[in-house]
Parts: structure tokens; C-alpha cells; sequence
């Protein structure tokens, strides 16, 4: 178990920056190889700032190129594999989305195979196990329980798909005669400093007067920190590194989940944000049935629209469907397998999220005071 390396792969994202940093720490790790399709500035300077004794290579590379992924595998003894596109406003072209995260993940297993890379973790989602429909009521849910999504919309369908590739691949021979051991984190809603999504909840209610748009006040859900999903990769990675306890975790799912409280998206958002100065829109909304019935006829119209004109609606029935439905799952599958307890509690994570926030918070002030301190650009008449 000495002397290994790991390739993370979208390790310019949200997650996978984290992960990074906490791989470092690692043990008798050589080499990080870190793999996106391009990386911030920002990125690479935080990555050449950790202190560390191992060695942290960028790769800027497509998901898609099958010769890229084989050279970036070679000599590698465990890959996570974060890099997916996130859609669920139905923005971003189907085939794109179907493409990186389910054709870019089989790719990526047969580069395992070919260089004989032993371990595989993947970054799935809460998604491929539902919310089917907002009228049903799913608690504390766990892994023997089968839940999986019927939609077809192409974030949870091809998330679901590949994840299926990924355990189903569990066990195959490698080119070296080896085995390869994997499996599949399917983590909630994460949040944290720098999250994507929490970052345009926040920017859309600073323009809405430091309103907070309610957009799931029927929820619950239970959101993980970003700094314990990472967390658990690497536990993942330690035990299916170690040949005794590889076999029993090989090919299994877990959701990954936190301490975090049980709470409607609204509430969640409100709690990070409120001691920053944001509020609840109190606006009364449209009963979720009529809203539902309404993204339906958008997206018929959106259909119809189609050979002429791209016509994105303003909401789907699936995202109303997450944003308005009581679905939780417990994370004691992953404590027992793994040994997984959240290092950051829910005091930390709301305080490190809540300082971030502020952050965002100043620079919106600070934009609108350039803005007003600007001068005019009417010529004066004299």
C-alpha cells in the first residue's frame, strides 16, 4: 500500500479542488494528478501553494479523448472521477451532457482497464435514486432500500446510467492480470465555500434587493459540506486500497450525507445568509400543483418550439419536483464501511459557508459603489 498515486479528474471544480487538498495529506502518496479541461488562474496558483511533499501535476485534457485518459492513467493506482456537467434548468445541450457523463465515465473505465489502474471512485448523485414526485415522502432512507430515478431528463438519466457502468465494471480483470475494485458516492446537494449553485442563489437575491427567491419551501433535504463529501473520497480510497477490505466495499453504493439539519431549501439558504443581511421573499406563490401543471404546458411549447426556435423554459417539472419533495437518506452505511464521521460540523460548515457568503456579499456592494463613483459620460456644455 506504499508508494501510490491518484488522478482526479473536473479537479478544477468545486469538489475536486477539495479533494486535492485533502489528498496531499495523504500517506506515502507520490503524485496527485490533477485532471480538467482547463483550469482558472486562481486554480493553479492555489494548487502550487499546498505545502506538501507530494508531487501535484495539472493536466489540462477533454473527458472525451480516449488517448488523453489512457496517458493520463498510466502508472496510477486509484482514480476519482468527479468531472460531470451539472444541469438541471435543462440549459445545456442533452447530447453534451450525455456525452461527458456517461460515454466521458466509460471511457474513462477502459483507460482503467488498459493501464491497469486497481482502484476506481466515482462522484454520483442523490439524483439517480429520485425524488420522482414531489407527493411522495422519502425519510432517512438507506442503501437496501431501492429507490432509482424514471426520469428522463439527461443529468439524472445519464448519472444513473453511468453509475451502473461503474459498479457493473467492479471485479473485471485488468491488463496486468490485476483486479479492479469500485464504487460510488452519491452525494446530496453539496454547499460550501465557492459552491456554484449557492453562489447564484446568493447573486440573484442581492439583485432582487437582498431578497432570497423561495424556490422550495416544501422541501427537505439534507445538504452535505463540501469539505465532508471530500472527506469521504478519501476513505473511500484507503479502503478500497487495502486488498482486505477492497472485496466487501468493491461494487457498492453509498450516499453521503452530513450532519447538517434536515431543512426546505428556503430555510437552508436562509440560515447561511440571514446574519448577511438577506431575506425570504415573502411573496405568496402559485400552488406547487398549478406551477407543476404550468412547467408541463412550458415544456410541450418548448418541444413544439424546437425545429425553429430554442425555447428554454423558466422551470421544469423536475426541478420542482427536487426543490418540493421530502427526500433524505442516513449516511450509517458509509460510517460502517468506511468509518466516515463529518470532520466539519454543522456549526463549522454553517460558519466557514456564512463568512464566504459575506464575502459575496461585499463584493456586490463594492460593484455599486464603483458603479455610483464612476464618472458621467455625458460631455458637459459650457
Amino acid at each position: 500500500m506504499t508508494g501510490w498515486s491518484c488522478l482526479v479528474t473536473g479537479a478544477g471544480g468545486f469538489l475536486g479542488k477539495r479533494i486535492i487538498q485533502l489528498l496531499v495529506q495523504e500517506k506515502e502518496l507520490q503524485e496527485v494528478r490533477a485532471l480538467d479541461k482547463t483550469f482558472k488562474p486562481e486554480t493553479r496558483e492555489a494548487f502550487s501553494k499546498l505545502q506538501t511533499m507530494t508531487k501535484v501535476t495539472l493536466l489540462e485534457g477533454d473527458i472525451l479523448d480516449p488517448q488523453c485518459l489512457q496517458r493520463a492513467c498510466q502508472g496510477i493506482s486509484v482514480v476519482i472521477h468527479t468531472a460531470a456537467v451539472i444541469d438541471i434548468l435543462g440549459s445545456i445541450n442533452t447530447q453534451t451532457i450525455l456525452d461527458i457523463n456517461l460515454k466521458g465515465t466509460q471511457f474513462l473505465l477502459e483507460a482503467c482497464v488498459q493501464a491497469s489502474v486497481p482502484v476506481f471512485i466515482y462522484t454520483s448523485s442523490i439524483e439517480v435514486a429520485g425524488p420522482n414526485s414531489y407527493k411522495e415522502i422519502i425519510q432517512n432512507s438507506h442503501e437496501d432500500e431501492h429507490h432509482e430515478s424514471t426520469w428522463s431528463a439527461p443529468y439524472p438519466y445519464s448519472k444513473k446510467v453511468a453509475e451502473k457502468a461503474v459498479l457493473k465494471a467492479n471485479g473485471c480483470t485488468l491488463r496486468n492480470g490485476g483486479t479492479l475494485h469500485t464504487c460510488a458516492l452519491r452525494c446530496a446537494y453539496i454547499y460550501g465555500e465557492g459552491s456554484p449553485l449557492l453562489s447564484f442563489v446568493v447573486n440573484m437575491a442581492l439583485k432582487n434587493n437582498g431578497m432570497l427567491k423561495s424556490i422550495g419551501k416544501f422541501s427537505r433535504a439534507n445538504p452535505v459540506y463540501v469539505g465532508n463529501a471530500a472527506w469521504v473520497h478519501i476513505l473511500a480510497t484507503r479502503r478500497l486500497r487495502d486488498p482486505n477490505k477492497a472485496p466487501n466495499i468493491g461494487g457498492q453504493f453509498y450516499y453521503i450525507t452530513d450532519d447538517t439539519p434536515h431543512q426546505s431549501y428556503d430555510t437552508f439558504h436562509y440560515t447561511l445568509s440571514k446574519e448577511r443581511g438577506l431575506c425570504l421573499d415573502s411573496t405568496l406563490n402559485l400552488p406547487l400543483s398549478l406551477m407543476y401543471f404550468l412547467a408541463f404546458l412550458l415544456e410541450i411549447v418548448s418541444f413544439l418550439l424546437r425545429p425553429i426556435y430554442k425555447f428554454q423554459p423558466p422551470i421544469n417539472r423536475h426541478l420542482l419536483t427536487i426543490l418540493n419533495s421530502v427526500f433524505t437518506f442516513s449516511y450509517k452505511k458509509a460510517q460502517q464501511d468506511f468509518g466516515y464521521e463529518p470532520c466539519f460540523s454543522w456549526e463549522e460548515a454553517k460558519q466557514n459557508t456564512g463568512e464566504w457568503i459575506n464575502s459575496l456579499v461585499q463584493q456586490h456592494k463594492g460593484t455599486l459603489k464603483t458603479d455610483s463613483d464612476a464618472p458621467s459620460q455625458e460631455r458637459s456644455h459650457e
